[in-house]
This record gives structure tokens, C-alpha cells and sequence, in this order.
């Protein structure tokens, strides 16, 4: 796909080191060259140039899009990184992975803005969105960051080399490629939906497998607190493995609404379908609670538009249970 654009794609980058050979090198014998953009600074750097090769590579002309105004975060996979990457997926190059896919695995890298390393730690976690537009409907995905152990985004790749400068933007390297997430990412990737992934990998449940499948899913996510607070209500329970398979399953097939991607400006008042049954929406209050629930003892929905591939979660500080649930003390 677009050949002629990836031709001048190489003819830039193909200049832009011709513009940088006379610089000077760091101690890992990289260009470091002050105050030039985001693909100048890379194309310079000499762990970075499997990234170089993918922007040329890719559909959307992001050589031209990362030498924009700006301002960009860009994680920047290192050589080694994007080589485990195409070893992992078969690849035998850049050129063999296709390049609408390449086009939105690079924008899942760039952040829209400029994020430090110490804004991200300053923040401990969190999510923000990428520029990746794989979602359903075009929707724009979310990225999971923690910075308990490092600064981690999507519970799988590190930075290594954080705040390098560039004219529009920054850079972080970072030691993986970010697949394009699916709702399990998230739920794997933060530790407040521990208790959630407890839940969905009991018995012989096949949630997992469910909830990577094309979806779209909405779904209501309780978080921990959600969790702790339900096997507070029987002695027995420790783990969400303890409530018993029936009201297990059933609670959780309460929670995915199939086959649609409901955002939180699409979210109205009234009844929807899930796996389950009926759960009412108030959107104005933020809440969710089984059909014919009392509204007192509603699920607030706390957070909003954590968006994967093939859907969306919404996070809520309470499980729901289907009407009547027998919950023995």
C-alpha cells in the first residue's frame, strides 16, 4: 500500500541521517542531536532504528505525522524489542507484518501531549489514551501505566532510557512492543481488577477466551473493593473461587453487555441486555444495579471508557447478583 508515500518516507529518513553524520556521539555511540523532532532524534539514534524502518513501513505517512507540530510521547521500542516482537508473531521483517496493522500497533506507542517520566510517577497509575484508532467504531484505546516497580505500561513493556527531548515532544525507549489490547489486557495488566481475574479464571469458566474473541463487550468491571466487599458476606469466601459456580457465573455474565461498545457518552437511562439478564442504567447518577434492584444499593460506576480492541470497560465498586440471590451467611 502506498508505495510512492513509503519511497519518500525512505528518501526523508535517508536524509535526515545524511543531515545528522556530522554530530557528534554519546558514550553508546548515539547521535545526540539537541532540539530536532521526534523522527530527527530516532532516526539518530542507533537502538532505534527497527522504529525508523517500521514509521517508513507503515500506512499513514507517521514520518510525516511524528515530524509535525506536535506535541507527541512517543514509547520507542528498541531494536531488540521490535525484533522479539517479529519473532514472536512469525514476522521475518518489518515489511512482513501488514502495514495497517503496523500503522496502528506504532500510534498504540504515541500519546497525544507531552508526559514526562516524573508526571507519570508523580501520577502512580493510571490510564490515558493512545492515538491508535483500532477500537470499534474507529474508538481511540486506552493505556494502562504503573510506576510501582519502574514505569510499566500494559503490564508488559518497561522504559529503559525515559525524557529523551525532542523539538515536538518526547521520548521514552521502552524494552517491548505494546500489542493492541483486548479487554483482558487491562484486566491482567491492573492490580485493582486482581480479584476480577480470580473470578474469571475459576472453575472451568472460559471467560478468558470469551472476553479475546471480537467482541464488541461492554463490561462492568468491579474492582477489588467490589470483590472484598461481597466475600465480606460469607465466612466461608476468601477468594472469589469460594462463591459457589452458579452465582459466580451467573454474577459475572451479569457485568458483559455482547456485541456492542457502549462509551460512557452512549450510556442512557434505562434497561439493557447482558449475558445474564436485565441490568438498569441510570446514566445521570453513574450507576448500575440488576433489573428491579433497589436503587439505594446500586453499583456506582467510578470510572469510564477504558477502551481495547474489542470493547470497553467501565470499572464499578460493587458486583452485581442477579435478583434473588441466595448468599448463605
Amino acid at each position: 500500500m502506498k508505495i510512492i508515500s513509503k519511497i519518500v518516507n525512505v528518501a526523508i529518513i535517508a536524509a535526515l541521517v545524511l543531515g545528522v553524520s556530522s554530530c557528534s556521539d554519546d558514550d553508546d555511540g548515539n547521535i545526540i542531536i539537541p532540539g530536532d523532532n521526534i523522527v530527527v532524534t530516532a532516526t539518530a539514534d542507533t537502538d532505534l532504528s527497527l522504529l525508523v524502518s517500521a514509521l517508513a513501513a507503515a500506512d499513514g505517512d507517521l514520518v510525516s505525522v511524528l515530524s509535525g507540530a506536535g506535541p507527541f510521547t512517543v514509547l520507542a521500542p528498541t531494536d531488540a524489542a521490535v525484533q522479539a516482537f517479529l519473532t514472536a508473531n512469525n514476522y521475518a521483517d518489518i515489511n512482513a507484518v501488514p502495514t495497517d496493522q503496523l500503522q496502528q500497533i506504532l500510534l498504540n506507542h504515541v500519546i497525544p501531549g507531552e508526559v514526562s517520566s516524573t508526571m507519570l510517577t508523580n501520577n502512580g497509575a493510571g490510564y490515558t489514551q493512545t492515538s491508535s484508532t483500532a477500537g470499534p467504531n474507529g474508538s481511540t484505546i486506552s493505556m494502562y501505566y504503573n510506576t510501582s516497580n519502574g514505569v510499566v505500561f500494559n503490564g508488559g513493556a518497561t522504559v529503559t532510557t525515559p525524557d529523551i527531548a525532542a523539538s515536538n515532544g518526547i521520548i521514552h525507549k521502552i524494552d517491548a512492543v505494546i500489542g493492541l489490547p483486548d479487554v483482558t489486557t487491562f484486566a491482567t495488566a491492573d492490580p485493582n481488577f486482581s480479584r476480577l481475574v480470580e473470578g474469571l479464571t475459576a472453575y472451568s469458566f472460559d471467560y478468558v477466551n470469551t472476553l479475546q474473541g471480537d467482541g464488541p463487550f461492554t463490561v462492568f468491571a468491579p474492582n477489588n473493593t467490589a470483590f472484598d466487599e461481597l466475600l465480606a458476606t460469607n465466612d466461608m469466601w476468601t477468594v472469589p473461587g469460594d462463591i459457589p459456580e452458579v452465582v459466580l457465573q451467573n454474577a459475572l455474565n451479569l457485568h458483559v453487555i455482547p456485541s456492542t461498545n457502549v462509551r460512557e457518552a452512549d450510556l442512557t437511562d434505562g434497561n439493557v441486555t447482558t449475558l445474564m439478564g436485565e441490568i438498569t442504567i441510570d446514566a445521570s447518577a453513574k450507576t448500575v444495579r440488576p433489573e428491579g434492584a433497589d436503587a439505594a444499593n446500586a453499583s456506582n460506576i467510578i470510572a469510564t471508557d477504558v477502551q481495547a480492541t474489542n470493547g470497553v470497560i467501565h470499572v464499578i465498586d460493587k458486583v452485581l447478583l442477579t435478583i434473588p440471590t441466595i448468599i448463605p451467611n
